[in-house]
């Protein structure tokens, strides 16, 4: 295996964070999902025109894990205003993590789950919290395994879909946390 670098995204790298994010969302949600209900969902969420400023927004924070020149993963932090629900200034939501399906077992997840943390420590979060689908059972024991607890639940809209994330969150020690 090669070693894995992670890189903050640009506004350079709009086509290849549309590539990454449309790759793998469907590959994680095309199985148990609509093909009619993925469609819109990947051209309203994937856009250069919703991307573009998600990327310019100070509250946010994208990046890359890559193998060589090879983009594998991704993900996408929240601070402050620009958390998805609970805008928290104690809190570091992670909006995104995703890794190429051939990847899975790798290790990817972690390391980008560990830049998700060293960016919480940096901003003095007190936790770290998130959504994940309570029927993609590879994540939310991903996320339990590395800590995360269930808090609550709220809704998720996929193309016509309603749909119900888990809300999980890890509390952060900023003197002694690691993963």
């Amino acid at each position: 295996m090669k070693d894995i670098e992670i890189r903050r995204v640009t506004k350079e790298d709009i086509a290849e964070l549309q590539n990454i994010s449309i790759r793998t969302f469907s590959e994680t949600f095309s199985p148990h999902n609509t093909a009619k209900n993925m469609q819109i969902y990947l051209e309203e969420r994937f856009s250069s025109a919703r991307l573009t400023p998600e990327l310019e927004n100070k509250d946010s924070e994208f990046y890359f894990a890559c193998s060589g020149n090879e983009v594998i993963g991704y993900l996408k932090v929240n601070s402050g205003k620009a958390q998805t629900e609970l805008q928290d200034d104690r809190a570091l939501e992670i909006e995104r993590i995703y890794v190429v399906k051939e990847f899975y077992g790798k290790h990817v997840g972690r390391l980008l789950l560990e830049k998700a943390l060293t960016i919480a420590k940096e901003k003095n979060a007190g936790y770290i919290w998130l959504g994940v689908w309570e029927l993609n059972f590879r994540a939310l024991n991903f996320y339990r395994k590395n800590g995360f607890i269930e808090f609550d639940r709220h809704e998720f809209i996929l193309g016509n879909e309603r749909q119900t994330d888990i809300m999980m969150k890890l509390l952060i020690n900023n003197n002694n946390v690691s993963l």
